[in-house]
Protein backbone atom coordinates (compact mmCIF):
# COMPACT_ATOMS: atom_id res chain seq x y z
CA UNK A 1 0.00 0.00 0.00
CA UNK A 2 3.11 2.37 0.77
CA UNK A 3 4.91 1.94 -2.24
CA UNK A 4 5.95 5.37 -4.12
CA UNK A 5 4.27 6.05 -7.37
CA UNK A 6 6.58 6.55 -10.14
CA UNK A 7 7.90 9.96 -10.40
CA UNK A 8 5.17 12.34 -12.48
CA UNK A 9 7.32 15.12 -12.75
CA UNK A 10 10.45 16.48 -13.72
CA UNK A 11 9.97 19.65 -11.02
CA UNK A 12 10.34 17.54 -7.72
CA UNK A 13 12.82 18.75 -5.35
CA UNK A 14 12.17 16.32 -2.90
CA UNK A 15 15.57 14.83 -1.60
CA UNK A 16 14.92 12.76 1.48
CA UNK A 17 13.51 12.53 5.12
CA UNK A 18 15.62 13.76 7.54
CA UNK A 19 16.16 14.12 11.35
CA UNK A 20 15.73 17.13 13.05
CA UNK A 21 17.95 15.79 15.65
CA UNK A 22 20.77 13.47 14.58
CA UNK A 23 20.50 14.18 10.81
CA UNK A 24 19.82 10.33 9.63
CA UNK A 25 17.92 10.94 6.46
CA UNK A 26 15.57 7.89 5.02
CA UNK A 27 14.06 7.14 1.87
CA UNK A 28 10.87 9.32 1.14
CA UNK A 29 7.92 6.96 2.57
CA UNK A 30 5.40 7.13 5.23
CA UNK A 31 7.37 7.34 8.48
CA UNK A 32 7.85 10.33 10.96
CA UNK A 33 10.22 9.37 13.66
CA UNK A 34 13.77 8.66 13.85
CA UNK A 35 14.51 4.85 14.39
CA UNK A 36 18.16 5.80 15.95
CA UNK A 37 17.33 8.91 18.36
CA UNK A 38 13.56 9.19 18.12
CA UNK A 39 13.51 12.26 16.59
CA UNK A 40 10.78 13.83 14.10
CA UNK A 41 11.61 13.32 10.63
CA UNK A 42 11.11 16.27 7.99
CA UNK A 43 11.25 16.96 4.60
CA UNK A 44 14.38 17.83 3.13
CA UNK A 45 15.13 19.49 -0.87
CA UNK A 46 17.53 20.04 -2.80
CA UNK A 47 16.62 22.86 -5.23
CA UNK A 48 18.98 22.68 -8.17
CA UNK A 49 17.02 19.50 -9.29
CA UNK A 50 14.62 21.58 -10.39
CA UNK A 51 14.76 21.77 -14.31
CA UNK A 52 13.37 25.28 -14.25
CA UNK A 53 14.64 27.71 -11.50
CA UNK A 54 11.76 29.31 -9.17
CA UNK A 55 11.21 32.96 -9.80
CA UNK A 56 8.86 35.85 -8.93
CA UNK A 57 7.10 35.57 -11.74
CA UNK A 58 6.79 31.62 -12.20
CA UNK A 59 5.30 31.65 -9.30
CA UNK A 60 3.03 34.69 -9.73
CA UNK A 61 1.60 32.78 -12.78
CA UNK A 62 1.11 29.59 -11.29
CA UNK A 63 -2.52 28.81 -10.11
CA UNK A 64 -4.68 30.95 -7.47
CA UNK A 65 -3.74 28.54 -4.52
CA UNK A 66 -1.03 27.04 -2.64
CA UNK A 67 0.12 25.31 -5.53
CA UNK A 68 1.41 28.43 -7.34
CA UNK A 69 4.60 27.08 -4.22
CA UNK A 70 4.36 23.68 -5.57
CA UNK A 71 8.36 23.07 -6.08
CA UNK A 72 9.08 24.11 -2.85
CA UNK A 73 6.02 21.31 -1.36
CA UNK A 74 7.01 17.62 -0.69
CA UNK A 75 5.49 16.03 -3.62
CA UNK A 76 6.15 14.94 -7.07
CA UNK A 77 2.79 14.89 -9.14
CA UNK A 78 2.04 17.93 -11.83
CA UNK A 79 -1.47 17.06 -10.79
CA UNK A 80 -2.09 17.81 -6.76
CA UNK A 81 -5.19 17.88 -5.32
CA UNK A 82 -6.24 21.10 -5.69
CA UNK A 83 -9.09 22.87 -3.60
CA UNK A 84 -8.65 26.22 -3.99
CA UNK A 85 -7.00 26.47 -0.95
CA UNK A 86 -4.48 29.61 0.13
CA UNK A 87 -4.24 32.92 -1.13
CA UNK A 88 -6.30 34.29 1.62
CA UNK A 89 -6.39 37.74 2.55
CA UNK A 90 -3.76 39.77 3.87
CA UNK A 91 -5.84 42.77 5.46
CA UNK A 92 -3.65 45.98 6.32
CA UNK A 93 -5.89 46.82 9.41
CA UNK A 94 -7.05 50.49 10.60
CA UNK A 95 -9.44 50.42 13.02
CA UNK A 96 -7.86 47.35 15.31
CA UNK A 97 -3.91 49.18 14.85
CA UNK A 98 -5.48 52.41 15.45
CA UNK A 99 -6.88 50.88 19.09
CA UNK A 100 -3.47 49.39 19.64
CA UNK A 101 -1.39 51.95 18.62
CA UNK A 102 0.32 50.17 15.90
CA UNK A 103 1.06 51.87 12.46
CA UNK A 104 1.75 48.68 10.57
CA UNK A 105 -0.52 45.69 11.38
CA UNK A 106 -1.50 42.81 8.97
CA UNK A 107 -3.90 40.45 9.07
CA UNK A 108 -3.24 37.35 7.65
CA UNK A 109 -7.33 35.54 7.38
CA UNK A 110 -7.34 31.87 7.38
CA UNK A 111 -11.11 32.23 8.43
CA UNK A 112 -12.23 32.17 5.35
CA UNK A 113 -9.64 29.60 3.51
CA UNK A 114 -11.25 27.23 1.23
CA UNK A 115 -13.11 24.09 1.69
CA UNK A 116 -14.01 24.44 5.43
CA UNK A 117 -12.57 27.48 6.52
CA UNK A 118 -9.26 26.81 8.74
CA UNK A 119 -5.36 27.27 7.44
CA UNK A 120 -5.72 23.10 7.93
CA UNK A 121 -6.68 23.01 4.70
CA UNK A 122 -3.14 24.18 3.51
CA UNK A 123 -1.96 21.24 5.36
CA UNK A 124 -4.13 18.52 4.53
CA UNK A 125 -4.30 19.57 0.86
CA UNK A 126 -0.43 18.75 0.86
CA UNK A 127 -0.97 15.35 3.37
CA UNK A 128 -3.73 14.12 1.29
CA UNK A 129 -1.26 14.55 -2.58
CA UNK A 130 1.21 12.58 -1.11
CA UNK A 131 -0.85 9.58 0.51
CA UNK A 132 -1.92 9.44 -3.09
CA UNK A 133 1.29 9.16 -4.46
CA UNK A 134 2.36 6.86 -1.50
CA UNK A 135 -0.66 4.39 -2.76
CA UNK A 136 -3.11 4.76 0.34
CA UNK A 137 -6.55 4.42 -0.51
CA UNK A 138 -7.62 5.33 3.64
CA UNK A 139 -6.58 8.79 5.35
CA UNK A 140 -7.36 9.68 8.64
CA UNK A 141 -6.03 11.86 11.42
CA UNK A 142 -6.51 12.86 15.35
CA UNK A 143 -7.99 16.34 15.37
CA UNK A 144 -9.29 18.86 17.42
CA UNK A 145 -11.51 19.57 15.40
CA UNK A 146 -10.68 21.76 11.91
CA UNK A 147 -7.93 19.02 10.81
CA UNK A 148 -11.34 16.52 10.83
CA UNK A 149 -13.06 19.35 8.99
CA UNK A 150 -10.17 19.55 6.29
CA UNK A 151 -9.67 15.73 5.79
CA UNK A 152 -13.18 14.66 5.55
CA UNK A 153 -13.72 17.46 3.05
CA UNK A 154 -10.56 16.81 0.56
CA UNK A 155 -10.60 13.39 1.25
CA UNK A 156 -14.14 13.23 -0.32
CA UNK A 157 -12.79 15.10 -3.43
CA UNK A 158 -9.76 13.24 -3.92
CA UNK A 159 -12.13 9.59 -3.61
CA UNK A 160 -10.16 8.84 -0.70
CA UNK A 161 -12.00 6.80 1.83
CA UNK A 162 -11.68 8.93 5.25
CA UNK A 163 -11.60 7.96 9.27
CA UNK A 164 -11.20 10.78 12.08
CA UNK A 165 -10.80 10.34 15.32
CA UNK A 166 -11.72 13.40 17.55
CA UNK A 167 -12.56 14.19 21.15
CA UNK A 168 -15.81 13.36 21.99
CA UNK A 169 -16.79 17.00 23.88
CA UNK A 170 -16.07 18.73 20.66
CA UNK A 171 -17.87 21.92 19.62
CA UNK A 172 -20.96 21.02 18.09
CA UNK A 173 -20.23 23.26 14.46
CA UNK A 174 -16.82 21.49 14.16
CA UNK A 175 -18.61 17.98 14.66
CA UNK A 176 -21.50 18.55 12.03
CA UNK A 177 -18.51 20.22 9.73
CA UNK A 178 -17.10 16.84 10.22
CA UNK A 179 -19.55 14.35 9.27
CA UNK A 180 -21.58 16.35 6.68
CA UNK A 181 -18.68 15.12 4.15
CA UNK A 182 -19.41 11.74 5.00
CA UNK A 183 -16.46 10.38 6.97
CA UNK A 184 -16.36 7.40 9.59
CA UNK A 185 -16.07 9.60 13.15
CA UNK A 186 -14.62 8.78 15.73
CA UNK A 187 -15.01 10.45 19.31
CA UNK A 188 -13.36 9.17 22.19
CA UNK A 189 -14.12 9.77 25.48
CA UNK A 190 -10.44 11.48 26.27
CA UNK A 191 -8.37 14.71 25.41
CA UNK A 192 -5.87 15.42 22.29
CA UNK A 193 -3.41 13.69 23.87
CA UNK A 194 -5.37 10.62 23.94
CA UNK A 195 -7.00 10.43 20.94
CA UNK A 196 -3.61 10.77 19.59
CA UNK A 197 -2.02 7.90 20.96
CA UNK A 198 -4.78 5.60 20.15
CA UNK A 199 -4.15 6.77 16.51
CA UNK A 200 -0.69 5.83 16.10
CA UNK A 201 -2.09 2.22 17.33
CA UNK A 202 -4.73 2.74 14.25
CA UNK A 203 -1.91 3.64 12.10
CA UNK A 204 -0.01 0.45 13.28
CA UNK A 205 -2.48 -1.71 13.16
CA UNK A 206 -4.57 -1.08 9.63
CA UNK A 207 -1.55 0.82 7.74
CA UNK A 208 -4.14 4.06 7.41
CA UNK A 209 -2.55 7.32 5.77
CA UNK A 210 -2.94 9.03 9.19
CA UNK A 211 -2.33 13.27 8.10
CA UNK A 212 -0.85 14.30 11.50
CA UNK A 213 0.98 10.91 11.89
CA UNK A 214 2.41 8.29 9.78
CA UNK A 215 2.53 11.96 7.60
CA UNK A 216 3.02 14.22 9.20
CA UNK A 217 6.43 15.15 7.57
CA UNK A 218 4.66 15.96 4.53
CA UNK A 219 1.36 17.15 6.15
CA UNK A 220 3.26 19.89 8.18
CA UNK A 221 5.05 21.44 5.55
CA UNK A 222 2.03 22.71 3.47
CA UNK A 223 2.07 25.22 6.49
CA UNK A 224 4.87 26.45 4.88
CA UNK A 225 2.44 28.63 2.42
CA UNK A 226 1.25 30.63 4.98
CA UNK A 227 5.05 32.23 5.10
CA UNK A 228 5.33 32.37 1.16
CA UNK A 229 1.87 33.74 0.91
CA UNK A 230 2.51 36.48 3.37
CA UNK A 231 6.25 37.36 1.61
CA UNK A 232 4.07 37.49 -1.75
CA UNK A 233 1.88 39.66 -0.66
CA UNK A 234 3.86 42.08 1.20
CA UNK A 235 5.58 42.93 -2.27
CA UNK A 236 8.18 39.83 -2.07
CA UNK A 237 9.23 41.28 1.39
CA UNK A 238 9.74 40.23 4.56
CA UNK A 239 7.63 41.31 7.76
CA UNK A 240 9.36 42.82 10.81
CA UNK A 241 7.40 40.44 13.20
CA UNK A 242 5.13 38.09 13.41
CA UNK A 243 2.35 36.72 15.71
CA UNK A 244 0.91 32.97 15.60
CA UNK A 245 -0.85 30.48 17.19
CA UNK A 246 0.75 27.84 18.81
CA UNK A 247 -0.86 24.41 19.45
CA UNK A 248 2.02 21.17 18.63
CA UNK A 249 3.96 24.21 17.37
CA UNK A 250 4.02 22.57 13.49
CA UNK A 251 2.73 26.15 12.24
CA UNK A 252 5.38 28.54 13.92
CA UNK A 253 7.90 26.08 12.80
CA UNK A 254 6.78 26.08 9.29
CA UNK A 255 6.23 29.85 8.56
CA UNK A 256 9.73 30.46 9.56
CA UNK A 257 10.97 27.44 7.47
CA UNK A 258 9.39 28.90 4.84
CA UNK A 259 10.49 32.52 4.75
CA UNK A 260 13.84 30.86 4.92
CA UNK A 261 13.56 28.84 1.63
CA UNK A 262 12.09 32.29 0.13
CA UNK A 263 15.55 34.34 1.07
CA UNK A 264 17.86 30.90 0.31
CA UNK A 265 16.14 30.78 -3.31
CA UNK A 266 16.92 34.72 -3.76
CA UNK A 267 13.15 35.28 -4.07
CA UNK A 268 13.36 37.98 -1.29
CA UNK A 269 15.88 40.02 0.68
CA UNK A 270 17.10 38.62 3.99
CA UNK A 271 16.10 40.36 7.06
CA UNK A 272 15.68 39.31 11.17
CA UNK A 273 11.96 38.62 11.34
CA UNK A 274 11.00 38.73 14.92
CA UNK A 275 8.25 35.24 16.38
CA UNK A 276 6.28 35.39 18.84
CA UNK A 277 3.64 32.52 20.05
CA UNK A 278 0.07 32.45 21.60
CA UNK A 279 -1.30 29.73 23.56
CA UNK A 280 -4.30 29.86 25.96
CA UNK A 281 -3.12 29.36 30.04
CA UNK A 282 -5.51 26.64 30.10
CA UNK A 283 -2.75 24.46 28.07
CA UNK A 284 -0.03 26.33 27.42
CA UNK A 285 2.98 23.94 27.72
CA UNK A 286 5.17 25.91 25.42
CA UNK A 287 4.57 29.35 27.08
CA UNK A 288 5.21 27.72 30.54
CA UNK A 289 8.58 26.31 29.30
CA UNK A 290 9.33 29.41 27.43
CA UNK A 291 8.97 31.66 30.76
CA UNK A 292 10.49 29.22 32.89
CA UNK A 293 13.72 29.18 30.21
CA UNK A 294 13.24 25.38 29.60
CA UNK A 295 14.89 23.16 26.98
CA UNK A 296 11.94 20.59 27.44
CA UNK A 297 7.99 20.32 27.94
CA UNK A 298 6.09 19.45 30.91
CA UNK A 299 2.81 17.88 29.23
CA UNK A 300 0.00 19.16 30.72
CA UNK A 301 -4.02 19.07 31.04
CA UNK A 302 -5.47 21.02 28.74
CA UNK A 303 -8.87 22.69 30.34
CA UNK A 304 -9.50 25.41 27.73
CA UNK A 305 -12.08 27.45 25.62
CA UNK A 306 -9.60 27.43 23.09
CA UNK A 307 -9.82 23.49 21.76
CA UNK A 308 -8.37 23.80 18.28
CA UNK A 309 -4.81 24.58 19.95
CA UNK A 310 -5.48 22.21 23.31
CA UNK A 311 -2.39 20.20 22.49
CA UNK A 312 -0.88 19.50 26.10
CA UNK A 313 2.80 17.36 24.72
CA UNK A 314 3.35 19.62 21.97
CA UNK A 315 5.08 17.72 19.70
CA UNK A 316 7.09 20.83 18.26
CA UNK A 317 7.30 23.14 21.42
CA UNK A 318 11.23 22.87 21.90
CA UNK A 319 11.81 23.91 17.69
CA UNK A 320 8.89 26.48 18.16
CA UNK A 321 10.81 28.03 21.87
CA UNK A 322 13.88 28.47 20.30
CA UNK A 323 12.64 30.05 17.17
CA UNK A 324 11.41 32.55 19.39
CA UNK A 325 14.36 32.76 21.18
CA UNK A 326 16.82 33.20 18.17
CA UNK A 327 14.44 35.63 16.74
CA UNK A 328 13.83 38.12 19.86
CA UNK A 329 10.38 36.70 19.74
CA UNK A 330 8.31 36.04 22.88
CA UNK A 331 5.94 33.68 23.38
CA UNK A 332 2.92 34.44 25.92
CA UNK A 333 -0.42 33.02 26.91
CA UNK A 334 -3.57 34.51 27.95
CA UNK A 335 -6.87 33.50 29.91
CA UNK A 336 -10.50 32.12 28.46
CA UNK A 337 -12.10 35.13 29.00
CA UNK A 338 -9.56 37.36 27.25
CA UNK A 339 -9.56 34.69 24.80
CA UNK A 340 -13.33 36.07 24.62
CA UNK A 341 -12.44 39.56 24.50
CA UNK A 342 -10.28 39.15 21.52
CA UNK A 343 -12.68 37.15 19.52
CA UNK A 344 -14.84 40.45 19.77
CA UNK A 345 -12.03 42.88 19.53
CA UNK A 346 -11.43 41.40 16.42
CA UNK A 347 -14.99 41.45 14.65
CA UNK A 348 -15.83 44.85 16.15
CA UNK A 349 -12.84 46.89 14.71
CA UNK A 350 -12.40 44.62 11.41
CA UNK A 351 -15.11 42.51 10.74
CA UNK A 352 -13.38 39.08 11.05
CA UNK A 353 -14.93 36.94 13.38
CA UNK A 354 -12.43 33.91 14.30
CA UNK A 355 -12.52 30.97 16.81
CA UNK A 356 -10.51 30.90 19.57
CA UNK A 357 -7.65 30.24 18.52
CA UNK A 358 -7.26 33.61 16.46
CA UNK A 359 -8.93 35.45 19.84
CA UNK A 360 -6.20 33.82 21.41
CA UNK A 361 -3.97 35.18 18.75
CA UNK A 362 -5.14 38.41 18.92
CA UNK A 363 -5.41 38.85 23.24
CA UNK A 364 -1.73 38.28 22.68
CA UNK A 365 -1.06 40.58 20.62
CA UNK A 366 -2.71 43.58 22.71
CA UNK A 367 -0.85 41.85 25.74
CA UNK A 368 2.51 42.08 23.59
CA UNK A 369 1.66 45.62 22.89
CA UNK A 370 0.54 46.42 26.54
CA UNK A 371 3.99 45.19 27.73
CA UNK A 372 5.74 47.40 24.85
CA UNK A 373 7.08 44.22 23.45
CA UNK A 374 6.21 45.41 19.43
CA UNK A 375 7.19 48.19 17.89
CA UNK A 376 4.09 50.65 17.01
CA UNK A 377 5.96 51.04 13.89
CA UNK A 378 6.72 47.07 13.23
CA UNK A 379 5.06 45.79 10.11
CA UNK A 380 3.60 43.07 11.95
CA UNK A 381 1.60 40.04 11.18
CA UNK A 382 -1.01 38.92 12.97
CA UNK A 383 -1.88 34.92 11.82
CA UNK A 384 -5.83 34.07 12.02
CA UNK A 385 -6.10 30.45 11.57
CA UNK A 386 -9.87 29.54 11.85
CA UNK A 387 -13.49 30.99 11.62
CA UNK A 388 -15.73 31.73 14.81
CA UNK A 389 -18.43 30.46 13.38
CA UNK A 390 -17.26 27.07 14.49
CA UNK A 391 -17.05 27.73 17.81
CA UNK A 392 -19.72 29.93 18.82
CA UNK A 393 -20.44 28.73 22.15
CA UNK A 394 -17.61 30.39 23.31
CA UNK A 395 -19.20 33.64 22.81
CA UNK A 396 -22.23 33.11 23.60
CA UNK A 397 -23.14 34.63 26.71
CA UNK A 398 -20.52 37.85 25.74
CA UNK A 399 -22.46 39.45 22.84
CA UNK A 400 -25.85 40.28 23.83
CA UNK A 401 -29.15 39.64 22.65
CA UNK A 402 -31.38 41.01 19.71
CA UNK A 403 -34.08 43.34 20.56
CA UNK A 404 -37.49 41.30 20.31
CA UNK A 405 -39.73 44.12 18.94
CA UNK A 406 -43.28 44.10 17.29
CA UNK A 407 -43.83 44.96 13.94
CA UNK A 408 -44.57 48.88 14.75
CA UNK A 409 -42.92 51.88 14.36
CA UNK A 410 -43.38 52.96 18.13
CA UNK A 411 -41.46 49.62 19.50
CA UNK A 412 -38.84 50.24 16.91
CA UNK A 413 -38.59 53.70 18.13
CA UNK A 414 -38.43 52.52 22.61
CA UNK A 415 -36.43 49.57 21.35
CA UNK A 416 -33.81 51.95 19.37
CA UNK A 417 -33.47 54.23 22.24
CA UNK A 418 -32.91 51.48 24.79
CA UNK A 419 -30.04 50.65 22.74
CA UNK A 420 -28.63 53.63 22.40
CA UNK A 421 -28.63 53.84 26.51
CA UNK A 422 -27.41 50.07 26.28
CA UNK A 423 -24.34 52.41 24.40
CA UNK A 424 -24.18 55.15 26.29
CA UNK A 425 -23.45 52.81 29.53
CA UNK A 426 -20.90 50.53 28.33
CA UNK A 427 -18.74 53.54 26.95
CA UNK A 428 -19.16 55.47 30.51
CA UNK A 429 -16.56 53.89 32.11
CA UNK A 430 -14.07 54.90 28.97
CA UNK A 431 -15.36 58.51 29.19
CA UNK A 432 -14.70 58.92 33.14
Amino acid sequence: MTQTLANQSHGSALKALKCKECGAEYELQATHVCEYCFGPLEVSYDFSRLSQPITRESIEAGPNSIWRYRSFLPVETDNPIDVGTGMTPLLKSHRLARQLGLENLYIKNDAVNMPTLSFKDRVVSVALTRAQELGFSTVSCASTGNLANSTAAIATRAGLDCCVFIPADLEAGKVMGTLIYGPTVMAVQGNYDQVNRLCSEVANTHGWGFVNINLRPYYSEGSKTLGYEVAEQLGWELPDHIVAPLASGSLFTKIYKGFREFVDNGLVDDKAVRFSGAQAEGCSPIAQAYKEDRDFINPVKPNTIAKSIAIGNPADGVYAIDIAKKTNGTIESVTDAEIVEGMKLLAETEGIFTETAGGTTIAVLKKLVDAGKINPDEKTVVYITGNGLKTQEAVQGYIGQPFAIEPKLDSFERALERSRTLDRLDWQPVLV
